[in-house]
């Protein structure tokens, strides 16, 4: 056979392919509302369908130190080369990313060491949305896991309790989202250490997070949770989006944390089945 016609037969096979992959993932997911997809069939017994809860990841993204958290270089390009690849510099603490015991500790766990069993959890979403729009400083209290609690029932085993603030919607204004003022400090919502020694002491709760670029509140100076949560082995989640579209209980989040070997953290893609 010459040579084009096996270019050709192999073109044939892999558009064929393509066609039946198609297909398929189109019958099994359904069709895309929103950020919110239908579930496939072997979801649909739990869950009836999947939220996207990542930010997508870019140079333009709000960072802690205000600058790029992202570059690509093209390496290779599909006109020249026949397929396209990017070299990438990435900080591991930018966009929706995970922060691992190592980012706050000497020789806690580092993300590539986070047990995968603790990577497909319960979320719980504590909303503070109304207080946090008059109070860029406002913060998750021991009040606000008592009336989720009132409200919801127990907080469940090795679950992520997630703080809804409604600053997501801010990730497109780089000031907005990091609300520095004239001094150059930070204000958007975050944990009170009180609120994380709650959760410490009285729950088996493995992941906390924020739609914020920190777990601690833009004001802090101490980094108070960051210190109390990620050294008892804990992980944190910077970042998430769309915690509007996801009950207060009852979702199970899905976690798709990097695995660089010795990483403190991490860019993550992440969704929530409901």
């Amino acid at each position: 056979m010459c040579d084009i016609c096996v270019i050709e037969s192999v073109k044939e096979r892999m558009l064929s392919r393509r066609q039946f992959f198609s297909a398929t993932a189109a019958a099994a997911t359904g069709v895309a509302i929103g950020g919110v997809v239908s579930a496939p069939p072997a979801m649909a017994a739990g869950h009836g369908g999947v939220v996207d809860m990542t930010h997508t990841l870019s140079p333009e993204f709000p960072t802690f130190f205000g600058v790029p958290g992202i570059s690509a270089e093209q390496q290779f390009n599909f006109a020249e080369h026949g397929f396209n690849l990017f070299n990438l510099t990435i900080n591991e603490h930018t966009a929706t990313h995970i922060d691992a015991p190592l980012h706050f500790s000497a020789d806690g766990a580092s993300v590539d060491e986070i047990p995968v069993s603790d990577l497909v959890v319960p979320l719980c979403v504590v909303d503070i949305a109304a207080r946090a729009a008059e109070n860029a400083d406002a913060q998750v209290t021991p009040d606000d896991l008592k009336a989720w609690i009132s409200a919801n029932g127990p907080i469940p085993e090795k679950a992520c309790i997630a703080m809804h603030s409604g600053w997501a919607g801010k990730s497109g204004d780089a000031a907005a989202y990091t609300g520095n003022d004239a001094e150059n400090v930070k204000h958007f919502p975050g944990f009170h250490i009180e609120a994380t020694q709650m959760l410490l002491e009285e729950t088996s709760a493995v992941a906390m997070a924020v739609d914020t670029l920190s777990l601690d509140h833009g004001p802090s100076a101490d980094f108070a949770t960051h210190y109390a949560w990620l050294p008892a082995g804990r992980y944190g989640i910077e970042n998430l989006a769309g915690l509007g579209d996801v009950p207060a209980a009852g979702a199970t989040l899905v976690v798709g944390a990097p695995k660089h070997k010795g990483g403190t953290g991490g860019p993550a893609r992440i969704f929530a089945m409901v």
